[in-house]
């Protein structure tokens, strides 16, 4: 890969990895609610899991799309239904001191396991691999993964470190569930992209 095929993967790696998505509103209302140190797993399965995701993809899974598009429909229209599941989570969610005992952040794998059923994480491997492996090789494909692992967990760390900083204006409930339900709202409003392309 040439250095400027590289530097504009970096940055794309940057901006949809920074910008607001599933994965970032979901990891600021964890670090408000739960705190940084509490998210680390999520944070984790979020970037590795990217990375896995992507390596699949460049390894022969893609071609399964292209053979059947009502596959990527359907995983579509799952996704869209566990968004909007995960979106009544966050508006229901109890405040931080009824949380102590019953509530807990998204765990490694399931955060691992969410990039699947993601529409921004789908777009954003799909167009990496697409865009970003002329070769076609599992080499370029290993250092699209690799770029992406080394600017995505800062990116989404800074957004559950902005949840923490929120989380001492977020000291009452009535605010804490009005920031709930707005995200929740934007996670929803993050899906008009995958239904009104």
């Amino acid at each position: 890969m040439d250095i400027d095929l590289f530097l504009a993967l970096a940055l794309f790696a940057f901006v949809s990895s920074i910008t607001p998505g599933p994965n970032n509103l979901m990891l600021m209302t964890s670090g408000a609610n739960f705190g940084f140190r509490r998210t680390i797993p999520h944070m984790l399965g979020v970037g590795l899991g990217f990375v896995v995701m992507i390596l699949l993809l460049g390894a022969g899974l893609i071609g399964l799309f292209e053979a059947f598009p009502v596959a990527y429909d359907l995983l579509k229209g799952i996704s869209v239904v566990y968004l909007l599941f995960l979106a009544y989570k966050i508006a229901t969610a109890a405040p931080t001191d009824e949380t102590a005992e019953v509530g807990r952040p998204m765990t490694f794998l399931q955060a691992a396991a969410f990039q699947w059923v993601n529409p921004k994480a789908w777009a954003m491997a799909l167009t990496a691999i697409s865009a970003y492996t002329p070769t076609q090789s599992f080499g370029s494909v290993v250092l699209v993964g690799l770029v992406f692992g080394t600017i995505n967990l800062p990116s989404v760390g800074s957004w559950t470190l902005l949840g923490q900083q929120l989380a001492h204006i977020l000291t009452n409930r009535t605010r804490l569930v009005a920031f709930n339900w707005t995200m929740a709202v934007l996670l929803v409003a993050s899906l008009y992209p995958v239904l009104w392309p």
